[in-house]
């Protein structure tokens, strides 16, 4: 599980005289085995902290806020982005997504000279052609290459707008105060893609009409192909790309007929918030925290312990 907690604070509405702060997945804190976290830090838009707890001694996922300029060489917005990149089958997704992402983000930013739903989505798609290329180049040497992926939850903040775009089952949630009650409600802001939902299985389902098993409840749990839950992501190319779904591919990721379209999207959800004065902080987290806590939840034990979240 690996979860990202920003408070925005009044800090939104009001400009940091040092503009600028980075941290990566370098960035220092305090470990104890498996679990990992850093108290309140200093971000362009207000303050943060971040808890990761690895499920095993692979670090498979990475974490990443980027503050000040938002556009390439210093020019462009200020503001904020955060990052979490929740990867599977291995953490060479992750890392490409946290090492490119942004850098992208920057330079579609400068290009157009503002943020918007269409620079994130151009940033979303160079990263995952990028990710492409890396396996192609490696395929013939480690074709496992191609079954490795990573779902993608990225907030950015500027001008006071907040754009979310979600790739998989990772998701945002705020805490925005009710002043008439003085309660902390908690606010869904991301779309999540798992074929546990619905309406996923019903979207997989309308875009592959003539495959009766695009989705399989294998197990009790509903499967994309009966291998993977999630329906969008960076990477997982053997689910994209048909000339990856083959030898020397391990078997259990290989399908008994090819595909004409890819299987998995990565397209990402976006929806676009005007903050209020009244939003207090915004939760980022990978599905290991959503699966222990509600929203609600998550947001009263934010509210409740807003220093040194554990």
């Amino acid at each position: 599980m690996l979860s990202g907690l920003m408070n925005l604070l009044r800090a939104c509405f009001r400009p940091k005289a040092d503009p600028y702060v980075h941290t990566g997945s370098d960035i220092s804190g305090h470990q104890v085995g498996l679990l990992w976290n850093k108290d309140t830090g200093q971000h362009f838009n207000g303050e943060f902290s971040m808890a990761v707890v690895q499920a095993n001694n692979l670090i498979e996922d990475q974490s990443q806020l980027e503050s000040g300029s938002l556009g390439a060489l210093g020019s462009g917005p200020y503001g904020t982005f955060v990052g979490i990149y929740d990867g599977h089958g291995g953490p060479e997704a992750s890392r490409f997504v946290n090492d490119n992402l942004f850098q992208h983000l920057r330079v579609f930013t400068s290009e157009h000279q503002t943020m918007s739903p269409e620079v994130i989505r151009k940033a979303f798609q160079a990263t995952e052609n990028g990710f492409f290329s890396i396996v192609s180049k490696l395929w013939p040497t480690k074709p496992q290459i191609a079954s490795v992926g990573t779902c993608c939850l990225v907030g950015v903040i500027c001008n006071s707008t907040l754009y979310v775009a979600n790739l998989g089952d990772s998701r945002a949630v705020m805490g925005r105060l009710v002043r008439a009650t003085g309660e902390v409600l908690a606010i869904q802001l991301s779309t999540e893609h798992n074929a546990s939902i619905e309406s996923v299985r019903q979207e997989l389902q309308s875009l592959h009409p003539d495959d009766s098993q695009i989705v399989v409840l294998k197990h009790n749990v509903w499967r994309v192909k009966g291998i993977i839950q999630i329906s969008r992501s960076i990477g997982d190319v053997y689910l994209k790309k048909a000339e990856f779904n083959r030898e020397p591919l391990h078997a259990k990721f290989r399908l008994l007929e090819s595909f004409k379209r890819p299987i998995l999207s990565s397209e990402p959800s976006i929806s676009v918030h005007q903050l209020l004065p009244q939003d207090q902080f915004i939760i980022f987290a990978s599905d290991g925290l959503w699966e222990h806590l509600t929203n609600q939840e998550a947001v009263d034990l934010v509210q409740n312990h807003p220093h040194g979240v554990r």
